[in-house]
């Protein structure tokens, strides 16, 4: 989450912003995303600046992608304002400016954009450039899941889980998990798998734990990876065997996961 900038950048827009390769070099995608730019079609702006972020068919430039979002997000540009937001937060392209991310990401969210009510809501947890509150952070995360972003469903489960900005409600929090999960959230995967593992919120099923770890390892969370091990390692849910284990410990490891090279290592030791 990130942003900031003046009118000195919707000059520069217009302007020397595409200095980077001389107007005969350019492709014709570019010359194309260029034009509607300036005839002040926020989609251009948007599809242009992605093109500065990634280095597609432009040199790579953060500061022109920032000043093409800003141009993009006061076109109207929802998706504009939140690439911005991040731009802020991250500090790329401009001065880290978490108060800035947030306004960004504010206005995203009233906007309509799910993921700006979900990066706002995180913003709100963590206390970067508003005021630390729980509750705001649930709302927020409320209005992005009911919006369709998994990533806040995910979110909102986390504080039903622990108790944070919202009455302790494990049931709560188990189907928030299954949504994001459904919605793509690998994470959210295995933290319902937990839950069915420990029997908190739903009747305790090993096999169903497994089911979800399972899904989670396969769409790369390292922690998914590593519970699966230990549940091949233990027998719960499946047919006991070290060698998944260890398969799915040094999945966890080659993922940069911690707990998986530990847990490969130790495994390893005892075979």
């Amino acid at each position: 989450m990130n942003l900031r900038y003046l009118l000195l950048i919707s000059t520069l827009v217009t302007a020397c912003v595409f200095s980077s390769l001389s107007l005969a070099d350019e492709s014709k995608e570019v010359k194309e995303l260029r034009a509607q730019c300036d005839r002040g079609d926020a989609t251009g702006c948007f599809n242009l600046g992605g093109m500065y972020y990634n280095g597609t068919s432009v040199k790579q430039d953060f500061f022109q992608a920032a000043a093409l979002w800003r141009k993009a997000c006061d076109g109207g540009s929802t998706g504009g304002c939140v690439l911005l937001g991040f731009m802020y937060e991250d500090g790329k392209g401009v001065t880290q400016d978490f108060f800035q991310a947030a306004e960004f990401f504010r206005k995203a969210c009233n906007g309509g954009y799910a993921l700006g009510c979900s990066n706002l809501g995180g913003m709100y947890e963590d206390g970067k450039g508003v005021t630390q509150d729980f509750f705001q952070a649930a709302e927020f995360f409320r209005k992005a899941c009911e919006g369709g972003e998994a990533l806040g469903c995910f979110n909102l489960g986390g504080m039903y889980d622990n108790g944070t900005g919202v009455k302790q409600d494990s049931f709560q929090a188990v189907e928030l998990y299954r949504k994001a999960c459904n919605g793509g959230v690998a994470e959210g995967c295995n933290n319902r798998g937990v839950m069915y593992n420990d029997g908190t919120g739903v009747k305790q099923e090993f096999f169903q734990a497994v089911e979800l770890r399972r899904k989670a390892c396969d769409e790369g969370d390292a922690l998914g990876c590593v519970s699966l091990g230990l549940m091949y390692e233990k027998g719960n849910g499946v047919k006991q065997s070290n060698t998944d284990g260890l398969n799915y410990f040094g999945k966890a490891c080659d993922m940069k996961e911690e707990l998986g090279c530990e847990n490969y290592a130790r495994l390893k030791k005892k075979r």
